[in-house]
């Protein structure tokens, strides 16, 4: 998230773990499969920053990463994955409800 200060600077708002990996969960659940930059550009993550966490959800089994030849190079894809919907339902969706972001906070 983005909050304008002022027209010559911007501060960004710290958006904890546990939320981007539910945000990646969910985008993948609403659209089916996204190639990798899909995936972190609709949910607002750095490629480099951000991919040790998909990483981390391949490895645990979260989501499916899919390579798909194109060519001379490959399209990496994602999927979630059955753990990773009941994950997000039992747990992730919870635990929002429980502790909201900070948007949803301050406005309460």
């Amino acid at each position: 998230m983005i909050i304008a200060v002022s027209q010559s600077r911007l501060v960004h708002e710290h958006r904890e773990r546990v939320y981007i990996r539910k945000d990646i969960i969910m985008k993948l659940a609403e659209h089916g499969e996204l190639n990798q930059s899909q995936l972190m550009s609709y949910c607002g993550l750095n490629n480099v920053k951000h991919k040790p966490i998909i990483d981390e959800m391949v490895e645990r089994g979260l989501i499916i990463r899919i390579e798909q030849p194109w060519g001379s190079k490959k399209i990496i894809k994602y999927k979630v994955s059955e753990t990773g919907r009941r994950l997000a339902r039992e747990i992730l969706e919870p635990y929002e409800s429980l502790f909201p972001r900070r948007e949803e906070a301050d406005r309460a």
